[in-house]
């Protein structure tokens, strides 16, 4: 595509583009982020910007929003030029911004998150929370999403946290709207309806910037994608002609295999984890499943159906209400996931910033915590030397892009964030390690990476227990899938027989009538 010309005497650009980028560069200490990236979104359309993580998606977006202040390049909006000093000033433009990671407080309200600095006064100034939920949920039934004006935000699931973000953004009247990874924590049925919401938001004067590590959503929304690659800009294709083997190869430079599934486990392989009659207070209702030795358990099903509260309840974070957990052929009974830990169960939260990684600690100590008790002390002291050397080893193993592991946890990228907490309990060397949404928010190079370190993993003799949102990640790593739906158990398939049709059988109709694994059956045929 022919880059647009440049009238320098009036200092714009293309006035029927919405929005273009130029030269934009932005370095931070030891790594160039951006290096004379381009970018140009046309008015109505969704343009998809896509690149593995640490690429400089989001530090672009940042900079043009006025997180970060420039420092070379320029932004045109609507043919003029555009340098936020400040998110403020990028709204009062129009430009409206979903970042990945929450932006959210917690005890506030959905209502008072949405319209916070924005909230209705009475006519003696003071704020009437009758006024504000109204207003919020004018827009709630606008925007179709099925939430509670008045219920706390820290009370919500990570999927309900994150519509609140999308009704918060579109609260702005936005000419340009940016959306960071929104479908992440979302199911399908939920990512048509916000795929419903840009269609409605589009007009011949608004445009939607779209980053996203699922592919197959690209094709259904995006009107054209442009990749970069390592801060750069690298290519921009026509979303309809475009093939997502073309996209992936120019946004990790090498070709990858998408239809690999699990290698074979031997069906005499002994049981390492045991659950029987699990149930909880809130949700689930006698849950039970087995997990051999060397096996790769996945656990899939439609959003509340209980699978990660199933993990939380094996590990402690949870308290049970009834069942009996064996490790090893031994009874545990752990009361907090430290408990859980020094068992040799680790679990990845969903939620690597609630609950996975101490933001402003170290990459290295955030991989050696769990682990510093039995590894690296000795006599009272602590071995930061070994630290580092152990930490160093992760970084290289797991491709961890930091230039130090002296660098804080908050700087990294969301992939290399998830890298970070997986490099902790692999330091642990649990004999269980239960990883719930490990992909989440990670582009597909990433992605291709962890999938091997997990077969790498089970082949070693590791037990894996994997929850994941992602039905083609379910079927490619797992040897049996266990499905749930409203808090139980409802089958569970061998890899032979799980299918997207069979899953979603028994995650939305729980009595079809279809091959399963009785959870408790040791003798699985056609496990591989």
């Amino acid at each position: 595509m022919p880059e647009p010309a440049i009238d320098q005497a009036a200092g714009t650009h293309d006035p029927n583009l919405l929005l273009q980028a130029e030269g934009v560069t932005k370095t931070f200490p030891g790594v160039k982020a951006l290096s004379g990236m381009r970018l140009d979104l046309r008015k109505g359309e969704v343009l998809a910007l896509v690149g593995e993580n640490g690429a400089g998606k989001s530090t672009l977006m940042k900079l043009l929003t006025g997180i970060y202040p420039m420092e070379e390049g320029q932004f045109w909006l609507g043919g003029m030029p555009l340098n936020a000093k400040h998110p403020k000033e990028a709204q009062e433009r129009g430009l409206a911004i979903i970042h990945q990671e929450f932006n959210l407080m917690p005890d506030l309200t959905v209502a008072q998150n949405i319209y916070i600095g924005r909230e209705p006064l009475s006519g003696s100034f003071f704020l009437k929370p009758k006024d504000l939920d109204a207003k919020a949920q004018e827009l709630l039934d606008r925007l179709g999403l099925p939430l509670d004006p008045r219920a706390t935000v820290g009370t919500l699931t990570v999927a309900k946290q994150q519509m609140v973000e999308i009704a918060k953004a579109l609260s702005y009247n936005a000419r340009v709207l940016i959306m960071d990874e929104p479908t992440a924590a979302l199911n399908d049925a939920e990512v048509d309806t916000l795929h419903d919401l840009i269609r409605r938001f589009i007009t011949p004067e608004t445009g939607v910037i779209y980053i996203s590590h699922r592919m197959p959503e690209l094709k259904r929304i995006a009107d054209r994608v442009t990749v970069i690659r390592d801060g750069q800009y690298i290519d921009t294709m026509d979303m309809a002609s475009a093939t997502i083997d073309q996209v992936i190869s120019r946004m990790v430079g090498r070709a990858i295999d998408t239809s690999a599934r699990p290698e074979n486990v031997r069906a005499d392989r002994p049981v390492l984890l045991s659950v029987q009659n699990l149930s909880t207070k809130e949700l689930i209702k006698d849950v039970s499943f087995e997990l051999h030795e060397g096996e790769i358990l996945g656990f899939a099903g439609l959003m509340g159906a209980g699978r990660t509260e199933v993990a939380r309840a094996v590990v402690g974070a949870d308290p049970r209400a009834s069942g009996t957990i064996t490790l090893r052929g031994k009874v545990i009974n752990p009361h907090h996931a430290a408990d859980a830990a020094k068992a040799g169960i680790g679990y990845l939260s969903e939620d690597r910033k609630r609950y996975g990684l101490m933001l402003g600690h170290s990459v290295s100590s955030n991989i050696a915590i769990s682990s510093i008790a039995d590894k690296f002390s000795r006599l009272g002291f602590v071995d930061d030397r070994a630290i580092s050397k152990v930490s160093d080893a992760q970084r290289t193993a797991l491709r961890i892009k930091t230039p130090t592991v002296a660098q804080l946890a908050k700087n990294l990228s969301g992939g290399n964030q998830q890298k970070v907490v997986i490099a902790r309990w692999l330091v642990k060397n649990c004999d269980v390690l239960i990883f719930d949404e490990p992909t989440r928010g990670i582009d597909v190079g990433a992605k291709d990476e962890i999938y091997h370190l997990l077969n790498r993993l089970a082949a070693e003799g590791k037990s894996i227990i994997m929850i994941s949102s992602e039905l083609p990640e379910v079927l490619r790593l797992s040897h049996r899938v266990v499905v749930m739906a409203e808090g139980r158990v409802t089958g569970v398939l061998s890899a032979d027989d799980a299918s997207q049709e069979s899953i979603m059988a028994l995650a939305t109709h729980p009595d079809a009538d279809l091959p399963t694994t009785h959870p408790a059956d040791h003798d699985h045929e056609d496990a591989r």
